[in-house]
């Protein structure tokens, strides 16, 4: 007995994967995944092999991989000079991407913060939010932190 699984339709495929069936047309379209089989009726079959690439495809993605990026894994997975130090050199790039986001979003946090901070909650017509907002100098500036 086999580990494949029969064909799917693009529905079956895309509940499967957690992938919507615009998405998986629009990975055909840009060559992430190979057209797949047609019936004789003209509908999508797809096999193991599809499913699999979709669930890599869709891991990258929530990992935050470009496209160009998830193209060029594919590639490597694929055995088109399959090298892991370069795969690495890559996940390493978008790591030190992640820990850049991090820190801005570490920063706006904390300006924000410090704008709620601020603000009375009452009801007059002076609002320290706003008028960080309307502050002139770049984000964040003057009485709190960049942002």
């Amino acid at each position: 007995m086999t580990d494949t699984v029969p064909y799917l339709a693009i529905g079956a495929l895309a509940k499967a994967t957690g992938c919507k069936v615009e998405t998986i047309r629009y990975y055909e379209r840009i060559g992430l995944l190979a057209p797949p089989a047609r019936s004789s009726g003209g509908h999508r079959h797809y096999g193991d092999e599809a499913l699999k690439r979709l669930n890599f495809i869709r891991r990258a993605r929530r990992l935050g991989f470009s496209l160009d990026v998830v193209r060029a894994l594919l590639a490597m997975a694929d055995g088109e000079e399959r090298n892991c130090s370069k795969v690495e050199r890559i996940a390493a790039a978008h790591l030190d991407d992640v820990h850049a986001k991090i820190a801005d979003l570490e920063r706006m946090e904390s300006v924000l913060a410090a704008m709620v901070a601020e603000c009375a909650g009452g009801t007059t017509p002076e609002c320290p939010v706003i008028e960080a907002l309307y502050d002139s100098g770049p984000a964040g500036a003057g009485r709190h932190a960049d942002a």
